[in-house]
């Protein structure tokens, strides 16, 4: 498989810790410097606003699609290589779906399990067979991880969904991951 978008699902908010600024920026711009298009929900702020600006600064393309209705909670980023603006979330979604090859998860919050959730519930239900990786920094998603683990070990979800997914948990393994697509 050679990929050439990929999806960065993360958090919009600037309240957080800077190494997970310091990782949103690693990964924008390594995903640049791999000529390898962002896909992303079009906010300049947070995590989201610091992936695209790293990849543009590497002058990578970077696609980003922002509901209408949340203009005014997540400002669209203005410099972006194409900037959609679509009518609701399920629209965004699938058209991150659509254009992305690959998915990486950075930490981020209820949006961003939506937006897992939606995509490893695609995968299951075979709309897709696109990667999908967990970017655990730091044991951020460990506790989702566990939950999934619960969720096989009960019996509501069978042992196969463990493996819809990666999970890496620095830069060097992501990208050692990603780089294993374009041989």
């Amino acid at each position: 498989m050679t990929i050439s978008t990929v999806c960065v699902y993360c958090g919009a908010s600037d309240k957080i810790a800077k190494k997970y600024k310091t990782t949103a920026k690693k990964v924008g711009a390594g995903l640049a410097k791999r000529n390898l298009g962002v896909v992303y929900g079009g906010s300049s702020v947070g995590l989201m606003g610091i992936v695209a600006d790293a990849a543009l600064e590497e002058n990578g393309h970077v696609i980003g699609i922002i509901p209408s209705h949340i203009l005014s909670t997540e400002v669209r980023h203005n410099g972006l290589s194409e900037l959609h603006i679509v009518q609701s979330m399920h629209e965004r979604k699938k058209m991150m779906e659509t254009l992305s090859d690959v998915f990486v998860i950075l930490p981020g919050g209820l949006g961003t399990l939506d937006e897992a959730f939606e995509i490893l519930t695609w995968k299951k239900l075979k709309l897709h067979d696109k990667t999908i990786i967990f970017f655990n920094q730091d044991d951020y998603w460990t506790p989702l991880l566990k939950l999934i683990d619960k969720t096989v070990s009960e019996g509501f979800a069978s042992a196969d969904d463990e493996n819809m997914f990666n999970v890496v948990t620095d830069t060097k393994s992501l990208f050692t991951l990603i780089d294993s697509y374009n041989i």
